[in-house]
C-alpha cells in the first residue's frame, strides 16, 4: 500500500531549526550588553565583586582585587584599572559607588563611548609622566590610551614620523609648541642645529628671509625708512605704496611656500628705491653724506684712540711709521677741505 505524502509536510520538516542552545543565547545575550556598554560591563563585575579599601573580609561578601584576578586568570593590576576607572565615574555620579553595589547585583550602565573617558588600558597611565601625556591628550580631543601606546614605543613613532610628511608635520609643531614652555629642550634642540650642517644654512637662509620681510613689513606698516647712512626718515608715499605691494604678496604666499625669492625681490627693489629716494631730495643727500662722514669719523676716532704704544718697542716697524705719517696727511687734508668749505660759506 502506497501511502501519498504531502510535500509540504517534507519541507516543513527539513527546515524545522534546532531547539536554540541555551549557551547560544547567554553568549548572543553577553555580546549585547558589552556592544551597548564596552567596558562598563566588566567596570560592574568588579565594583559589585572586589571590595573597596577600608572593607575587612567580615563586612562584605566581597573579594580583594586579588583573589578576584586568581579567580579571573588574570593581573591584579588589570583588575586595579577597571576599579579605579569605576572610582572615577562614582565620583562623578555617573555610576554607584562601591559601597553601594551587592554582588551580583544589575545597574543601569552608561554608552560605551563614555568609558574611555575614564579607563586607560595602560599601567604607564597611574605614573606621572602617563598622567601628564592622558591629560594632554584629552586636551586635544584624543583617546588617552592612543597617546600613551605612542609614548610607550618611540621607535614606532620615529618609523612614522621617517616615513610619512604628515606625521614629520604634526611632530614639528608639537614640538614647537613644548619648547615655548622647556628651555632645555630648547638648548637641546639650539646645539642640534648649529651641528648639523644642513640644518644651520636652513636657518641661516630662513633668518635672512625673516629679516628682509620684516624691512619691507617695516616701511609698510610705520611709513618710515632707514637711509644707508642710518637716517630714519619719512617714506615717500610711492615708495611706501610699493611696500605695501610686496608685502600683500608675502602674505598671500602659502604657508609650507618657500618666501626667500620673493623676500629678496622685494628686499632689492625697496633697497633700490631708498637709495633713489635719497638721491632724489637734495636736503636728504646732504644731510645723508654728513651723517656718513659722521659715523665714518666716530669710528675712525674709536679705533684709533684704542691703539696702544706703551711697549711699541717690542712690536716696532717701519711700515707702521709709514702709514700713520700717510694717515696724517690725509687728516691734514681733511681738515684743510673742511676750513676751506666753511671759508666759502
Amino acid at each position: 500500500m502506497t501511502v501519498a505524502i504531502d510535500p509540504s509536510e517534507t519541507s516543513a520538516a527539513a527546515v524545522s531549526p534546532a531547539p536554540l542552545s541555551d549557551l547560544v543565547a547567554r553568549d548572543a545575550r553577553e555580546f549585547g550588553v558589552y556592544a551597548r556598554t564596552g567596558g562598563w560591563a566588566f567596570g560592574l563585575m568588579v565594583a559589585r565583586s572586589v571590595r573597596p579599601g577600608g572593607q575587612s573580609a567580615q563586612e562584605t561578601p566581597k573579594v580583594s582585587a586579588k583573589e578576584f584576578a586568581e579567580l579571573a586568570g588574570c593581573s591584579a593590576e588589570r583588575v586595579m584599572r577597571y576599579y579605579k576607572a569605576w572610582d572615577r565615574a562614582a565620583d562623578e555620579g555617573l555610576v554607584p559607588h562601591f559601597e553601594e553595589l551587592a554582588p551580583g547585583q544589575r545597574v543601569e550602565l552608561p554608552d560605551a563611548d563614555v568609558w574611555l573617558t575614564y579607563y586607560v588600558s595602560r599601567s604607564s597611565a597611574s605614573s606621572e609622566r602617563g598622567t601628564a601625556i592622558a591629560e594632554a591628550a584629552e586636551a586635544e580631543g584624543i583617546r588617552p590610551t592612543k597617546a600613551l601606546e605612542v609614548a610607550e614605543n618611540p621607535t614606532a613613532l620615529r618609523a612614522a614620523i621617517l616615513a610619512d610628511p604628515s606625521t614629520a608635520r604634526a611632530a614639528r609643531a608639537a614640538l614647537l609648541d613644548r619648547i615655548k614652555e622647556d628651555p632645555e629642550l630648547q638648548t637641546e634642540l639650539a646645539r642640534d642645529v648649529v651641528r648639523t650642517d644642513d640644518l644651520k644654512k636652513a636657518v641661516a637662509s630662513e633668518s635672512r628671509s625673516a629679516d628682509r620681510i620684516g624691512y619691507v613689513r617695516q616701511i609698510a606698516e610705520s611709513g618710515q625708512i632707514k637711509t644707508p647712512a642710518g637716517q630714519t626718515v619719512d617714506a615717500p608715499a610711492d615708495l611706501r605704496q610699493e611696500a605695501e605691494r610686496h608685502l600683500s604678496l608675502l602674505d598671500e604666499l602659502d604657508e609650507g611656500e618657500d618666501s626667500g625669492e620673493w623676500a629678496t625681490e622685494a628686499y632689492d627693489t625697496l633697497k633700490t628705491l631708498v637709495v633713489e629716494a635719497v638721491e632724489a631730495d637734495p636736503e636728504l643727500r646732504v644731510q645723508e653724506r654728513r651723517t656718513k662722514f659722521y659715523s665714518g669719523l666716530q669710528k675712525a676716532t674709536k679705533v684709533f684712540e684704542e691703539l696702544t704704544f706703551d711697549d711699541a718697542q717690542d712690536f716696532y716697524e717701519d711700515d707702521m711709521v709709514q702709514q700713520l705719517e700717510e694717515l696724517q696727511q690725509a687728516i691734514g687734508s681733511c681738515i684743510a677741505a673742511l676750513r676751506g668749505a666753511r671759508a666759502t660759506d
